[in-house]
């Protein structure tokens, strides 16, 4: 009896186990993070830039929300500052898949059909990272293809930023899920000029290799710390001294300042 009660609880605790291992939050707590690259979306040029260890990879046109700039809940706007992506969506789906609630409704949309703007393609949901952005997860904010291409590079969505299924399906494949995105309201040049925001932090100090200081760097300390036009003292005459240190004798045979009438 002990011993199929102990094999009973032995099976259960491997379901258990099994199960825990099966669940998402353990596969996310485990997944491998990407933390080699940044995208830097400047809002004023409508552009996204793609950085790999700091070196601009590419740039592509987006759209940010033509309501402007806000983190609150139901405006509708682009939240600003430091986000990651949380989770990729879309894997091996075609171009222009249409996606409703981050499900694939099995349509397919080309771009630019008349009267359709559905999410298309791939979809990078964002995740808040400081105090003032915390509730983009739950706004549902995303990186996301649009079936209205043409009109990528104007601010025209409702808080997402769009790109065309071409590139973001391009971008879906170069990024992981835990990669850095800063939304910002600073211009973006094409020519790599500036860095994201995570690669321009000051400089504090800049280490220097240790090494013995030599010795012959030692101050110099004159031996003679007054005129010495001739003078008799203690320690001899001006050119006496300065004869001992290499200079000529005649150097200094020159009559006193009274004689050269100065004033």
């Amino acid at each position: 009896m002990r011993v199929m009660i102990r094999k009973e609880l032995i099976e259960s605790a491997a379901l258990v186990a099994v199960g825990l291992l099966s669940s998402s939050c353990v596969v996310q707590s485990v997944a491998v993070r990407d933390t080699t690259h940044v995208m830097n979306i400047s809002v004023p040029s409508q552009k996204l830039a793609l950085y790999r260890e700091g070196q601009l990879v590419k740039t592509y046109p987006v759209s940010t929300s033509k309501y402007g700039l806000g983190n609150e809940k139901g405006s509708y706007r682009t939240p600003l500052g430091k986000m990651e992506v949380a989770q990729k969506i879309g894997d091996g789906k075609p171009a222009g898949a249409v996606f409703k609630s981050r499900k694939w409704t099995g349509e397919i949309v080309k771009p630019d059909s008349p009267g359709r703007d559905p999410i298309v393609s791939r979809i990078l949901w964002l995740n808040g990272l400081e105090r003032k952005n915390k509730d983009t997860y739950s706004r549902c904010i995303y990186i996301h293809g649009t079936a209205a291409e043409a009109a990528v590079g104007k601010p025209v969505s409702y808080g997402c930023v769009r790109m065309t299924s071409k590139d973001v399906i391009d971008l879906y494949k170069q990024v992981g899920e835990g990669s850095t995105v800063y939304i910002t309201k600073k211009s973006l040049k094409e020519e790599d000029e500036n860095k994201p925001e995570s690669a321009i932090e000051p400089i504090r100090a800049i280490p220097m290799a240790e090494t013995d200081i030599p010795a012959v760097l030692q101050a110099y300390v004159p031996r003679v710390t007054r005129p010495v036009w001739k003078q008799e003292g203690n320690f001899g005459t001006g050119v006496d001294v300065l004869s001992d240190v290499g200079f000529e004798r005649d150097y200094l045979a020159v009559p006193p300042p009274q004689e050269l009438a100065l004033d």
